[in-house]
C-alpha cells in the first residue's frame, strides 16, 4: 500500500520542479533582451561621447579662433 503522504509530496515536488524549469527558461529569455539591450545602449553611449568630444572640439576651436559669441 502506498504511503498517500508520499504520493502528495512526490505531486509537490513534480511541481515545483517543472515551475523552476519555467523560471529558467524565462530568465534566459530575460537575459537574452538585456543582452541586447546592453549592445543597443552601447550604440547610443558611443554617439553620445562622439558628440561630447564635437561640441568640446567646436568650443574650443571657436574660442581660439575669437568667433565665440554669447547666446542670444
Amino acid at each position: 500500500m502506498n504511503n498517500p503522504m508520499e504520493e502528495q509530496q512526490s505531486a509537490l515536488l513534480g511541481r515545483i520542479v517543472n515551475n523552476v524549469e519555467k523560471l529558467n527558461d524565462n530568465v534566459c529569455r530575460l537575459n537574452q533582451a538585456l543582452q541586447n539591450i546592453n549592445m543597443s545602449n552601447m550604440n547610443v553611449e558611443l554617439i553620445s561621447q562622439m558628440w561630447a568630444n564635437y561640441a568640446r572640439n567646436a568650443k574650443f576651436h571657436l574660442e581660439e579662433t575669437g568667433s565665440l559669441k554669447n547666446p542670444i
